[in-house]
């Protein structure tokens, strides 16, 4: 079994500011830096790190040849990456004192990805397989339909919410991994108890996984829920933290590991990675969590 991450790859540039910019406000930057980052690329690290065989596809501009070769160090198959002549998606983000994040993205790449090009790759693979997305990239609701003929397990993060994703038929989605506010955009709901029976109803054979940053987070299926405590610590950059509970759930799932195993595992990683800056390069390696 395979993992295809057809997903977004980005060029993040980090600014740490005392407060996040008010409209008509002109601000200093107390330092900046330059990531690899993109939802896409910060979760294939994260599976390869927990030790999953995963596949990225996605598309980079000329400019981005360094995130390809970061993704193929870390273990990632990037076999099915495309180069195009478009700038390489980026994010501006400002990270404040509190470890706290607000990110404009730029889709560059990703945004040109064509449905032959999806055909190409998804074509690779099969019913033994599962396909992670976010929604980062152009063309979700032809990967997709893909996916469906393919008979994959599909994977999706619903991030950002956008309209053409609240008009887009996820029937095909075997698992929604989401955190409140996009649980509330997709069912209406404001109280996360109810969230994930909303979701019940309207894909009544998805595995639905809440995530709720420092208190914890719900895995449902069939009527069963699970809770999965946080473990505290002191944030400091909470930009790859849902990307690294995504990839550490994932590949322990992947492994046979429970619900349960999975939650904690995925809560141990998702608490290393908020103590240090950065995005990829935030994510821990297996052989850090105990």
């Amino acid at each position: 079994m395979k993992i295809l991450n057809f997903g977004s790859l980005n060029i993040d540039h980090v600014y740490r500011v005392a407060h996040f910019v008010a409209p008509g406000e002109t601000a200093s930057v107390l330092s900046y830096q330059k990531n690899a980052g993109g939802k896409g690329l910060n979760q294939s690290i994260a599976l390869a790190r927990a030790g999953a065989p995963v596949c990225h596809a996605g598309q980079i501009g000329r400019d981005g040849g360094f995130l390809a070769d970061l993704l193929s160090a870390e273990g990632v198959d990037v076999t099915h990456l495309g180069v195009t002549d478009q700038p390489t998606g980026h994010a501006v983000i400002q990270v404040n004192p509190e470890g706290q994040n607000c990110i404009l993205v730029c889709a560059g790449a990703n945004g040109t990805v064509s449905a032959d090009y999806m055909r190409s790759v998804v074509a690779c693979f099969g019913a033994e397989d599962w396909l992670l997305l976010q929604n980062e990239v152009a063309g979700l609701p032809t990967l997709l339909s893909l996916a469906k003929e393919r008979g994959m397990r599909v994977i999706l993060n619903p991030s950002p919410i956008t309209e053409e994703l609240l008009h887009t038929d996820l029937s095909a989605v075997d698992c929604f991994i989401l955190n409140e506010t996009e649980g509330y955009a997709l069912t209406g709901e404001t109280e996360p108890f109810a969230v994930p029976d909303r979701l019940a109803m309207l894909y009544p054979r998805s595995e639905i996984l809440l995530t709720l940053g420092a208190d914890g987070a719900f895995w449902q299926v069939d009527g069963k829920r699970v809770y999965g405590s946080a473990c505290p610590v002191e944030a400091v950059d909470t930009t790859a933290a849902g990307d690294t509970f995504t990839g550490y759930f994932l590949a322990a799932r992947a492994e046979g590991a429970s619900a349960e195993e999975a939650l904690s595992l995925a809560a141990k990683a998702a608490a290393i990675a908020v103590t240090r800056p950065g995005a990829a390069a935030s994510v821990p390696y297996r052989r850090e969590i105990g």
